[in-house]
């Protein structure tokens, strides 16, 4: 009785920190463990500049530019490349074509496009997000809050490293 109690109080504890996170996981690109967001406020599925750089991946000019002025602090920019990601989460292997934008929040963010393909249903309760792909049924659970700001502070540390090189 008193583990179970125990275990159930970690669920309570986990679920509630779900309220107000967005869903982050990682994911592979290429055997690289890359940072993942699912955002439904997002009109595009899009992936780091800086990823496909370091991954050298192929970009394919946009077949529809357009201008963003949200993503980062340098006002108005143009996307004008796009990227077709194979990425893998656990069993799920999927191909996604990404705008390809000059982000720091994530290497890879799964809109509105990517929810719809996929008819995804998100738990707002436990953030997890369900859905089929080949038939077969996957849930994708978030990371922890902890890990998601380890995360962070791990990506920004590089990019202050390979700005200090530059320099």
């Amino acid at each position: 009785m008193m583990i179970r109690r125990t275990l159930n109080n970690q669920t309570s504890v986990t679920i509630k920190t779900q309220r107000e996170n967005i869903f982050h996981t990682r994911c592979k690109v290429l055997e690289n463990i890359c940072s993942l967001i699912v955002d439904s406020g997002s009109c595009c599925n899009c992936c780091s500049a800086r990823m496909v750089e370091k991954l050298n991946l192929q970009v394919v000019p946009h077949t529809k530019p357009y201008k963003l002025q949200w993503i980062n602090e340098d006002g108005e920019l143009t996307v004008d490349k796009q990227v077709k990601v194979e990425f893998s989460i656990g069993n799920y292997k999927d191909n996604v074509l990404c705008d390809v934008v000059p982000m720091e929040a994530c290497h890879i963010l799964l809109g509105r496009p990517w929810q719809f393909d996929k008819k995804t249903m998100h738990n707002g309760l436990t953030n997890e997000i369900t859905f089929t792909h080949k038939e077969k049924k996957f849930i994708l659970n978030p990371l922890p809050h902890f890990q998601v700001v380890r995360d962070q502070v791990q990506m920004k540390k590089r990019r202050d490293e390979e700005k200090k090189k530059q320099n």
